[in-house]
């Protein structure tokens, strides 16, 4: 059985978005993308890339826990006794939807990305802000499919298993191969792409 992909990310972005009273153009604005790429990922007809979805949570002021959280708690069922009151709760209201201790493949959350990026959620444990999470970088992927770099809050930890990817970090490359980890403050600009012909799989950490 595979890990199911989390549904309406977009959803959650324009629910955020228009609990704080702000129009397409000016989250367009903050982001540095058109108002037309920020409407097709809301309604789901564009998925983002990394670095465009760290740049509309930070815009929000939300995490990307939070689009996880607010992903899986929307499809808990309400429980006898009325609705939960708190994101943890709502996750412990439903069998199969566990952040720990173990969480099997099977259960996994996924994220989809642009550019052949996959995020797997591996855990988590509020109130901890922690993405622990296995990536996938198809052939060709890349975390910026305009080539620029990124940076958002947080400190990044990574471990290779498979394939190779290349970190750009400020004015530095780094090519990584299996067994290569990796650790830098996120708010230095960076990029992975995959240059190879298989997968580049790997374990990640980003804290903050």
């Amino acid at each position: 059985m595979s890990p199911s992909e989390l549904p309406a990310v977009g959803e959650r972005i324009r629910a955020e978005r228009l609990r704080q009273d702000l129009s397409l153009r000016s989250l367009a604005r903050e982001v540095g993308v058109s108002a037309s790429m920020i409407s097709q990922i809301e309604t789901g007809r564009s998925r983002p890339s990394v670095s465009t979805l760290y740049a509309i949570t930070s815009a929000l002021g939300i995490s990307i826990e939070d689009v996880f959280d607010a992903a899986e708690s929307a499809a808990v069922p309400v429980v006898s006794g009325g609705p939960p009151t708190t994101v943890l709760e709502a996750l412990g209201s439903s069998l199969g939807m566990r952040l720990g201790p173990l969480v099997s493949p099977s259960s996994r959350q996924v994220l989809v990305l642009d550019s052949g990026v996959t995020w797997e959620r591996l855990g988590a444990l509020p109130p901890h802000a922690t993405d622990f999470l296995r990536i996938t970088y198809d052939p060709g992927g890349t975390s910026s499919s305009s080539g620029e770099l990124m940076r958002h809050s947080g400190s990044e930890y990574g471990l290779l298993l498979s394939g190779e990817l290349v970190l750009t970090l400020g004015f530095d490359e780094h090519h990584l191969t299996p067994g290569d980890s990796v650790s830098f403050e996120s708010s230095t600009p960076h990029r992975y792409r995959n240059d190879g012909t298989e997968p580049a799989v790997g374990i990640w950490f980003v804290t903050g």
